[in-house]
């Protein structure tokens, strides 16, 4: 079962129905760690300063919003705060509209919906309402501090709240400059017969199991055949406390593994990852999440990858 990322309630009128939020979807990237060849240590950001060269202290880093071409305007921790909505906990349904009216470039996340506390009833009465009218019901919702745009769809016997992406984002067809040739391009009924007759005999069916990401598949078949063959390499991960001070970006994931090193790894409650937070310098972000480690004897594969692979891991957006 998935984990349930949010909890809350559904709310439209007089109606509310508790509900928890969990993923739809789950990555399956391949993702490689930066390591050190010459002593298999991982690799790290720093913060630089693009001008002179030089790593930049946590403390000395600020936030500024390019006004200008080479002109910022500097906002604070606590004027950022201000700009965050409250959370409300609630799926704010706003308005019902049909189904086909939300354009594919506006859609972005997929979340189930759960019914939570008793609401299964009246879970069910909105889905089968929703169904019936073939209406999908727009909302605001609050997820980590940010306020979506969202819409709320039955599929099957579920609801699903789908993240949508502010109309703001989502560049006009203008931006591709479209000219005459292609809008109102001349066509002869033999050419349209003939895509038709093509479009025909290539029709078929969404087989999802027939879909594969074969460099996915490639790379993994390589990463377990190198583990069998015991092409493994142990990669240090115990840093330093003075090497941890100059590190530009605290990994809140690698702050948990210390203090909790020599026992028996756990899931990390909200209460511990505040108080590593709090525990931490900096206020960004962490680096990235890390995911879940095991030997490379067990064979299995955790989310399409090899836990056998030590140095197959993390961030690709390097």
């Amino acid at each position: 079962m998935a984990r349930v990322i949010w909890k809350g309630a559904i709310s439209f009128g007089l109606v509310h129905i508790p509900v928890a939020l969990q993923s739809a979807t789950e990555s399956q990237s391949i993702d490689f760690d930066w390591l050190d060849e010459r002593s298999m240590e991982p690799v790290g950001y720093k913060r630089i300063n693009k001008v002179t060269g030089k790593e930049i202290a946590p403390e000395h880093v600020v936030k500024g919003i390019e006004y200008e071409k080479g002109r910022y305007v500097i906002l604070s921790e606590e004027e950022i705060k201000t700009a965050h909505p409250a959370s409300t906990q609630t799926i704010d349904i706003f308005s019902f509209i049909d189904s086909d009216q939300i354009p594919l470039t506006n859609i972005d996340t997929p979340y189930y919906l759960a019914p939570d506390k008793r609401g299964e009833k009246v879970y069910a009465l909105l889905r089968e309402t929703l169904t019936d009218t073939n209406k999908v019901a727009l909302a605001y919702v609050i997820l980590h501090t940010r306020q979506h745009l969202a819409a709320l769809m039955p599929i099957d016997s579920a609801l699903v709240l789908i993240l949508l992406r502010w109309p703001t984002e989502v560049r006009s067809l203008d931006s591709i400059a479209l000219t005459k040739t292609t809008t109102e391009a001349s066509l002869t009924k033999s050419e349209k017969e003939m895509a038709k007759r093509l479009v025909s005999d290539m029709a078929g069916k969404w087989e999802p199991e027939e879909y594969r990401d074969s460099f996915h598949e490639k790379i993994m078949e390589l990463v377990e055949t190198k583990a069998r063959n015991g092409e493994i390499e142990n990669v240090e991960t115990d840093i330093g406390e003075t090497e941890r001070k100059s590190a530009d970006i605290i990994d809140l994931t690698e702050l948990l593994k210390r203090s909790l090193r020599g026992k028996a790894e756990t899931k990390s409650s909200k209460s511990e990852e505040s108080k590593s937070v709090s525990a931490s310098k900096p206020k960004a972000k962490p680096e990235a999440k890390a995911k879940k480690k095991t030997g490379a004897s067990s064979g299995k594969s955790t989310q399409g990858k090899s836990p056998s692979a030590k140095t197959v891991r993390a961030k690709s957006a390097r």
